[in-house]
């Protein structure tokens, strides 16, 4: 007879799963929106252990919706293309040659590679952009800036047919304008935070290369309220390019989602941490009214 001693991972990972019960009740049926940029983006591995935890998520009743940038890619091609870009206070300015490498690289090259990514792994997607239904439809956000949009119309009806069919929905954010023949790249986190909360998303995690909101100190808050996100902003201990990812959180905590999440998406299963967990990862923005993380 064969004899199998007992590893103790095989009991850590038991105990991991039975923790995660609750979790997953929890949040069986939800809908997750995930924004998913940064470094892991261009790493292989990073890519595949990103799209197992979709594919996880999925699996265990939750409906993740993955919306991705693509800021290095674009760059490359640019370099290459030997177009120029010129900069206002430190923003690209988004002419027409750029706006439709923008839409070349984010539509057809990253999206795909996501897609497959997920597929790979044992789950159904299918990509598609804000032009797709009418999903997004945006309007100029600064005529300096050129063909950057700001959300006025969010039509997900789309989104939420594919998640009833079992499909993964990722979106790039090219979007269309008032005029149908416009183009319009839209900053990831600001389509992100825009489908979030015309869906009235559960979560919205902004997956990032830092591990979240910092208090003066440098430490990691783990959960705040709008109220100090706006006292932290006012004061500057939020500055530099946390401002917009909060600002996107506050403008998401309006329009109905019930949380945000700021992470370091460089963290291994960072997804996984933040709704598997007691702890979670990174930093909770969310109503005051609200329960803390730990007795969700």
């Amino acid at each position: 007879m064969k004899k199998r001693a007992m590893n103790p991972d095989f009991i850590t990972t038991a105990r991991t799963l039975s923790e995660a019960l609750p979790y997953m009740q929890r949040y069986s049926g939800a809908i997750v929106v995930v924004k998913f940029g940064g470094n892991a983006m261009g790493d292989a591995d990073a890519m595949a252990e990103f799209a197992r935890d979709i594919v996880l998520m999925r699996q265990v009743g939750i409906n993740p919706v993955v919306v991705h940038g693509g800021g290095p890619m674009i760059n490359d091609l640019l370099k290459k293309l030997g177009i120029q870009s010129e900069f206002v206070r430190g923003k690209r300015v988004t002419d027409q040659a750029t706006v439709e490498v923008v839409e070349m690289v984010l539509t057809g090259l990253v999206n795909k590679r996501i897609v497959q990514a997920i597929m790979d792994e044992g789950g159904r997607a299918v990509g598609l952009s804000g032009k797709d239904d009418d999903l997004m439809v945006c309007e100029m956000e600064d005529p300096e800036l050129g063909w950057v949009g700001r959300p006025v119309e969010m039509n997900v009806q789309v989104l939420r047919d594919l998640m009833s069919a079992g499909i993964i929905p990722v979106v790039a954010p090219v979007a269309t304008g008032m005029d149908p023949v416009e183009t319009f790249n839209v900053n990831g986190d600001t389509a992100a935070g825009a489908i979030a909360g015309a869906l009235k998303a559960d979560r919205l995690l902004l997956l990032t290369d830092v591990a979240g909101v910092k208090n003066k100190a440098g430490e990691v808050v783990t959960q705040l309220t709008p109220d100090e996100v706006r006292a932290m902003t006012h004061d500057g201990t939020i500055a530099g390019g946390m401002i917009p990812k909060t600002e996107t959180a506050l403008k998401a905590l309006d329009e109905g989602v019930r949380g945000v999440v700021i992470l370091d998406g460089r963290v291994p299963n960072a997804c996984l941490l933040e709704i598997f967990t007691e702890h979670g990862a990174g930093s909770l923005i969310k109503s005051a009214d609200l329960p803390p993380r730990v007795t969700e």
